[in-house]
């Protein structure tokens, strides 16, 4: 049985995570977390999805966290740094689904895990993931003939833009076509923008409503047109997919992965 702390258990992810874990049959909720002065310390974590288990929601994540074997955190990149400061200190692994992180916060994931395992990813929809694969293939078969553009829509309250999925499928394509993406992704277009280069990978951007993520990434070439899309209806496949995460990495004494490893993909 696998002892499982959430963070952000208040948010629209943290409620999904939260009805998965309760229904797995090999985990225990141990700990649900949230910031300093949420209105939901202190309450059963249970009662936000309608199923009273008796662990309170806590804002101290060192005590919080202790004797539990994996968190799983779906929050904002600051919190998260503080998380991975306690989980690196205290030996619990991670499962990282926040998205934004800088350079440095990158790089201290990387450091913490030479210490923990860590499952980090945009977005760990195993779907998502087997279109990430997907997209490698598609564009080493069609190389450099097919003009490439990413469309992501997303619900009215995402914050960061384009989405960490929608980058991860730009880096995935760029790689495949040997690309540096720092340099040949363009966000949105406006006014007298000349013809498209080849080699430009596109991002548009869409909010509103309650979307809970769209993805297509378009190959276009002469007379064709190629596109790889995933639709996310709820958030339940990322949550079951990030259960899918801490099993495995709940299996590792350290290192980075991400869900192609939990996948199985590299050994494929």
């Amino acid at each position: 049985m696998l002892n499982i702390a959430i963070a952000g258990a208040s948010g629209r992810m943290g409620r999904a995570l939260l009805e998965a874990v309760l229904r797995a049959s090999d985990m225990k909720l141990a700990a649900a977390l949230e910031r300093k002065g949420d209105v939901h310390v202190g309450k059963d974590a249970g009662e936000l999805v309608g199923s009273p288990c008796g662990v309170k929601i806590g804002d101290d994540a060192a005590e919080s966290v202790a004797g539990c074997d994996v968190l799983v955190d779906f929050t904002r990149p600051e919190g998260t740094a503080a998380h991975l400061a306690v989980c690196r200190r205290q030996g619990v692994k991670m499962v990282i689904g926040t998205t934004g992180f800088s350079g440095a916060q990158k790089k201290e994931i990387a450091d913490a895990a030479r210490d923990i395992a860590i499952a980090l990813s945009p977005n760990f929809s195993v779907g998502v993931n087997v279109a990430f694969r997907l997209l490698d293939v598609a564009a080493r078969a069609l190389g450099k003939g097919y003009d490439v553009e990413i469309v992501e829509a997303h619900h009215r309250l995402k914050v960061d833009a384009p989405s960490g999925t929608a980058l991860r499928m730009g880096e995935v394509v760029a790689q495949a076509l040997g690309r540096d993406l720092k340099k040949h992704a363009i966000y949105g277009r406006e006014g007298v923008t000349g013809e498209r280069k080849d080699e430009t990978i596109g991002f548009a951007t869409v909010r509103g409503g309650d979307m809970v993520g769209d993805h297509t990434v378009m190959f276009i070439g002469a007379g064709e047109r190629l596109e790889i899309s995933h639709r996310a209806s709820s958030r339940a496949n990322f949550a079951n997919g990030a259960l899918r995460a801490a099993r495995f990495v709940a299996s590792r004494k350290n290192g980075l992965y991400d869900m192609a490893d939990v996948l199985g993909f590299d050994k494929a």
